[in-house]
């Protein structure tokens, strides 16, 4: 029987409900059972062999309902293979450094020590003035962020590679 993963996920604009769809792919192309569902619509956690939760990233937080996810499920989680990934930063270089060292909302750290994920991702973002409200835009303006689509699909690739590479290395096929 194939190992289960879920592939869960946070979009406000659909971004990140891309990443996660390529994440699934690549599990799936590995021979893995892969699951990508919104946060809200997960509900038989404890299947899953594996989890893979990611969020978009607004002024340096979570959306809500990733938070609540993780929070709500905290005691599931410390029990499965974790892997977090935010999505945000835009413009060119690394995703990391664009973003001065975040890694992960400091309000979601002390539940992220407990539950121990085997690596936390940063990915860079899209941003599509179309899909903005009227105060998104007008953020994105006083920021000066970089307006575009900056994804590194290879680098997502890549990193969802490794966490089938991780799971076949522990018997979990």
């Amino acid at each position: 029987m194939k190992t289960k993963i879920l592939v869960t996920y946070s979009s406000k604009h659909g971004a990140t409900a891309e990443i996660a769809a390529k994440i699934g792919h690549i599990l799936r192309e590995a021979g893995y059972s892969a699951d990508v569902l919104t946060t809200d619509r997960v509900s038989a956690l404890p299947s899953y062999k594996a989890v893979i939760l990611g969020s978009a990233v607004y002024i340096g937080q979570w959306r809500k309902d990733a938070a609540r996810f993780l929070r709500k499920n905290e005691e599931v989680l410390a029990g499965q293979w974790v892997w977090l990934f935010s999505t945000g930063p835009t413009g060119m270089g690394d995703p990391v450094e664009l973003m001065k060292g975040w890694r992960f909302p400091g309000s979601l750290q002390p539940i992220t020590d407990r539950i121990k994920p085997k690596d936390i991702a940063v990915f860079h973002g899209a941003l599509e003035i179309n899909k903005m409200s009227f105060f998104e835009k007008w953020i994105i303006k006083r920021v000066k962020a970089p307006v575009g689509d900056f994804r590194d699909w290879n680098a997502i690739a890549d990193w969802a590679r490794s966490i089938a590479g991780v799971l076949k290395e522990n018997g979990l096929v």
